[in-house]
């Protein structure tokens, strides 16, 4: 069980471009103590479980699932997730350059007036 937890935990912790050094503050433990849960060789996640799961936004039956195909569908769903940020971003900041153009236009106009 610890390997398959460590297993998750490293990928979750890559999925949010996290370190080892970030999560293990968040979790008030040393890195190397992380480290070793990353690697299956410690079950001191357990300790961690709700702080773990409310950091990577996930149910807590995702990260102790021995069925991969649950931890897959949840790669996926952040996955879009996190395409569906990006593209709002883009949108964002395309409207706001817009908005520039349109008052650089208003003020010019204002001055021919």
């Amino acid at each position: 069980m610890n390997i398959i937890v460590g297993n998750k935990l490293k990928k979750l912790r890559q999925a949010k471009n996290m370190s080892q050094e970030e999560i293990a503050d968040y979790l008030n433990i040393s890195q190397s103590a992380y480290a070793r849960m990353e690697r299956g060789e410690s079950t001191s996640w357990a300790t961690h479980f709700n702080k773990i799961c409310a950091l990577f936004e996930i149910k807590p039956e995702i990260l102790v699932s021995k069925n991969e195909e649950e931890f897959k569908n949840y790669e996926k769903e952040s996955d879009s997730v996190e395409i569906v940020n990006q593209l709002s971003e883009k949108i964002i900041e395309q409207y706001e350059a817009r908005i520039k153009e349109l008052k650089k236009t208003i003020k010019n106009l204002k001055r021919k007036e």
